[in-house]
């Protein structure tokens, strides 16, 4: 599957601009392509009560499971002037729950894998019984 990066990044810009984000002022917008050829997005939801916000990533997972679920494909982040930002450690690993092999991500220091962005991780393949 080709991935139109341009796109993705268009894609997670336009997301970022609905973002909620009065008490940081720091709108984040995600766009990924999912293993079907959809592209889905999300922005961050602050809140008055900090610790409750959620992260572009966590509504870009939504949005996934919205659509009919299936995996991420490639990645791409954005602040509010959409420059590219790198997931933190957290949403790291909730990319990595909803991966398919190889998925690719868009970072400040070029394309890499989510092995790359989260090695070792810890996944559902862990909680399998054997």
């Amino acid at each position: 599957m080709e991935i139109d990066w341009v796109a993705l990044k268009a894609e997670a810009t336009k997301a970022m601009k609905k973002a909620y984000a009065p008490y940081s002022n720091f709108p984040v917008g995600a766009a990924a392509l999912t293993d079907k050829g959809e592209i889905i997005s999300g922005c961050n939801v602050e809140n008055a009560s900090y610790g409750v916000g959620l992260c572009a990533e966590c509504s870009l997972v939504s949005e996934l499971y919205r659509v009919g679920g299936g995996k991420l494909v490639a990645f791409s982040c954005v602040d509010g002037a959409g420059s590219t930002l790198m997931p933190c450690g957290r949403c790291r690993q909730l990319l990595y729950e909803h991966h398919a092999p190889g998925m690719l991500l868009d970072t400040v220091s070029g394309i890499k894998t989510i092995y790359e962005v989260l090695p070792d991780a810890f996944g559902p393949e862990h909680l399998e019984q054997k």
